[in-house]
């Protein structure tokens, strides 16, 4: 069985993630969205990245869901190159 080649096995997982944010936590940052580059990792892993990019809304991030593509995603799952990614934020209201 072929192995992968360790120079190249990394270069298919970089890429600009794009982060959709909503409500306080989108009015927090003053912007919609969030470009990062990626190198692959988890979700605890991006939500540290996202923090240290816009640290006014780290607050907000420990209390957040993370959706991936249409799907909730835990802490520990992986985030693919390239993902379709939404924070939401808490949410309160009746």
């Amino acid at each position: 069985m072929p192995t992968a080649d360790p120079s190249t096995a990394s270069d298919s997982c970089i890429a600009v993630v794009r982060i959709g944010l909503f409500a306080g936590m989108a009015e927090a940052a003053g912007r919609r969205s969030v470009e990062i580059p990626w190198t692959c990792g988890t979700v605890a892993q991006l939500k540290a990245r996202l923090a240290a990019e816009v640290p006014v809304i780290a607050p907000l991030l420990a209390r957040s869901a993370v959706a991936i593509g249409a799907a909730y995603a835990p802490d520990d799952a992986p985030v693919p190159p390239g993902a379709d990614v939404a924070i939401i934020p808490p949410v309160s209201g009746g």
